[in-house]
Parts: structure tokens; sequence; C-alpha cells
């Protein structure tokens, strides 16, 4: 656990001095919420909304000015976790899953840092684990521990329920991080709803072993979600381009979905360095 939280402690300033040193000001506002706090003021330009206009300046003579509101720093993030078998593909050193506890947790630490509401869902087909959101340091370093330690339950993945549940349980807008390799279908009605009501990060897992498997001949490939064992020969050009283009296409369909919505995503391979793809998250948002 100290290993862990070491290095997350190192990631993270990695994306905070790599964040910091590209664009003006902290990056807290990846994490901004959407309140009405007063900021400024500025002169009135066409379309904007004319009851914004400040009509105790106006009335000066120097002008039309509106009033410019900042979104509120406190601010609801929810992590919703993949967790099922599917996750568990990789090296030993090195499954998905390794890779998104990781991620999740440099992101909850980052949230943690801005005084935001932290809270977290781990799901297969079912509620692995749940913690309420809350703002103070104690409960987000707790967060952190309860998702190193997770031990999942069951090896199946069911995403829509998941997405169903965090519409229930968020009340207000929230930013909602998904992680996931997305292995499932049907769930883009309820990715849709999610991105309608929340601020939604899509965080997208792959391996090279689902994308480029080399060609070793008749191999047997363990289902872990189904626990069958299936015989493939992988140097069969056509299966490796079948391969690889069905996670093309999935991956494509996603992307386009969460573009259509207007919600962030990131594909993040296990194997690589995914701190400048982060810093590039954060300097979209």
């Amino acid at each position: 656990m100290d290993e862990f939280l070491t290095r997350l402690r190192h990631i993270e300033i990695r994306i905070r001095k790599a964040v910091n040193s590209q664009m003006r000001g902290s990056f807290r506002s990846v994490f901004k919420g959407s309140g009405l706090e007063f900021a400024d003021l500025r002169t009135y330009q066409y379309g904007d909304d004319v009851r914004a206009i400040d009509w105790n300046v106006s009335s000066k003579g120097h002008g039309t000015f509106v009033k410019v509101f900042r979104e509120e720093k406190d601010q609801t993030v929810f992590f919703v976790v993949d967790v099922s078998a599917s996750q568990r593909v990789g090296s030993q050193e090195r499954t998905k899953l390794d890779v998104t506890k990781e991620v999740c947790g440099v992101l909850a630490m980052s949230a943690i840092r801005e005084a935001s509401h932290v809270g977290l869902y781990c799901f297969s087909d079912q509620k692995e684990l749940y913690i309420k959101p809350a703002n103070s340091m104690k409960s987000g370093y707790q967060l952190i521990m309860s998702l190193f330690k997770l031990q999942p339950q069951s090896i199946r993945t069911r995403l829509s329920d998941a997405l169903l549940f965090t519409l229930n349980v968020l009340k207000r807008r929230s930013v909602v991080i998904l992680l996931s390799d997305f292995i499932d279908t049907q769930y883009e009605q309820s990715l849709k709803a999610l991105a309608r009501k929340h601020d939604l990060v899509v965080i997208h897992f792959y391996d090279q072993r689902e994308v480029n498997l080399p060609p070793l001949g008749i191999i047997p490939v363990y289902d872990a979600e189904t626990g069958r064992t299936n015989w493939v020969n992988t140097s069969s050009r056509a299966f490796r381009a079948g391969l690889q283009n069905t996670f093309n296409d999935n991956r494509a369909r996603l992307e386009r979905l969460c573009k259509q919505y207007k919600a962030n995503y990131l594909a993040l391979d296990t194997h690589d360095d995914y701190v400048p793809k982060l810093v590039d998250l954060f300097r979209v948002r």
C-alpha cells in the first residue's frame, strides 16, 4: 500500500508540473463545477443573455456591461470503475486492472487536493464497492485504500447496470469518470443518458494482447468471464486482422458516441506511459 501511494503521489506531481508549465493557473478546472459565483464584468457582446447585464454599472454611461460568473470549485467527482475479469488481462506484473486502479487513484488524489467531493463505485455484474462522495482528506485516502485492496467477487460485466446506478445515486450534476475496457454490449443508451446529465469522462483501457496477437500457431485462449477455453489459430492472418478490426470498430464507435454527447474520451494502452495522455486530457478540459 505504501508503494502504491508513493507511486500515485509521484505521478500526480508529474501531471501537475506538466499542466502548470503549459497553461495558466492550476489544473483544478478539470473538476470545476456549475455554480454561479460572481467573478468579473465585461463589455456586452452581441448574443449575450440580457439577464446578465449589470444595469447599475451600465447606467454610469461608459457602456453596457454583463456579469461574468465563475464555476464553483465545490464539485462532486465520481469514479465508476470496471473490476470484472476481463480487466485482469495483461502481464503478471501489470494488468489492465492494475493500471485502472492507478489512474483512478491519481485522479482521485488530484480531486482531493482541490477539496472536491470524491466518490467511488466499483462494479462487475454486481455492486463490488460503493463509497459515498465526501470531501475530507481522510475519506479520500480511505477511498484509495479500499480501491487498492478490493478483491472482486464476480467475474462478469454488466456495464449498463453500473451506469444506471450512477444515474440514480447522483442527484446533482457531477464530474463522472468512467474507467473500463468496454468489453460488453447494450450499454450505449445508458451511456448517452449519463453524458446528458453529467460531465462525463470516458477512459478506455486495452492491452496489446487483445489487439495484436503474435503468430504463435494454434493456442488455447481462456475467457475469464465465461470460464471457457477456445483454441485459435494465431498464424492465420485473417484471424489476426479480424481481431484488430473488431477492436478498432468498437473503439471508433465508443469515441464517436462520446463526441456526439460531448463526453471526453481517452484510450490508454496499459503498457504505455499514460501521464502525457492524462496531461492532454487536463489541457483539453
